[in-house]
């Protein structure tokens, strides 16, 4: 067999066996469109925009998902209890190692679920993928007391910026949250890359993106696979007046860096007035889990 057909029965197993996790818990499948009619706030992710229907006179500018977040939301919304979904993602300006204009996710949701039971459930999808190793969870503000003898959670902009003069960083950030993963990105990955599965969790407010805050922290969770990040996860805000104040706040964020930026998607708020049930959300690069997975 050729190098090449078993990298692809072992994809081909992969999904399979994601799929067998899921199905066996009672997680329904679904397909979201790829093609939406506004593009992502995020302040760190680029839709690909695309012009259709241009030789038929109903020209009209249409935005591939970042992610399948937001339409699954929906499903959420009205009832669909817990689900899964496996597809292909757009994301313009993205370039690396580890980064693609395409990939495909896995993103799924489970009712009831705060962020820790995620986690959790996780973990059994990984042994179930034959991911066996000593699990590791410690929190984004430990891990800087661990690794940096930095306490994050109370340092602000001004304290930040002369962290990293002191390790002879750039400080020509504005906004905390660049600092925090500037510092994140040079004191906390390098420790964790002996780590075979590791769980960061309970992020800082500045970097809460769609997920719930209390108190310094934000309900927010990473996975990293030897180093590898390969996973983002949140405990759910729930109410559209929630994520009306989080879209205003990227948009904003993305007007004053210059980037693309759209009105707050009305028809999403609309669609989830009655609000989302009590639940917690991942995303899981497929390919980044392939490095890291051997079947």
């Amino acid at each position: 067999m050729s190098e090449v057909k078993k990298n692809l029965v072992r994809y081909q197993d992969l999904i399979i066996k994601i799929r067998e996790f899921f199905y066996s818990h009672k997680v329904t499948e679904v397909k979201t469109p790829s093609l939406l009619l506004s593009p992502t706030t995020d302040v760190y992710i680029d839709s690909i925009e695309v012009k259709v229907n241009q030789a038929i006179c109903r020209s009209a500018e249409l935005y591939l998902h970042t992610s399948p977040e937001l339409e699954m939301k929906r499903l959420l919304s009205k009832g669909s209890g817990d689900i899964f979904q496996i597809c292909q993602v757009y994301r313009d300006n993205e370039y690396g190692k580890n980064n693609s204009n395409e990939f495909t996710m896995l993103e799924f949701y489970r009712i009831d679920f705060d962020m820790h039971h995620l986690m959790e459930n996780i973990v059994d999808l990984l042994a179930a993928l034959g991911k066996t190793e000593a699990i590791t969870k410690i929190s984004y503000a430990q891990a800087f007391f661990e690794y940096g003898n930095i306490d994050i959670l109370n340092s602000d902009l001004k304290g930040l910026k002369k962290i990293a003069n002191s390790l002879g960083l750039s400080s020509n950030y504005d906004w905390a949250e660049d600092l925090q993963t500037l510092l994140f990105v040079h004191l906390i990955e390098p420790k964790i890359r002996q780590i075979p599965i590791c769980f960061i969790y309970d992020y800082p407010k500045e970097q809460a993106a769609l997920a719930k805050i209390e108190g310094s922290v934000a309900h927010r969770f990473e996975l990293y696979l030897n180093g590898v990040e390969v996973a983002n996860g949140y405990q759910e805000i729930q109410t559209a007046n929630e994520y009306r104040d989080r879209f205003n706040t990227e948009i904003y964020k993305r007007e004053k860096i210059s980037k693309q930026i759209s009105l707050v998607d009305e028809e999403f708020l609309k669609d989830i007035k009655d609000g989302l049930p009590n639940c917690s959300g991942v995303a899981i690069g497929i390919e980044r889990l392939f490095s890291t997975i051997s079947l």
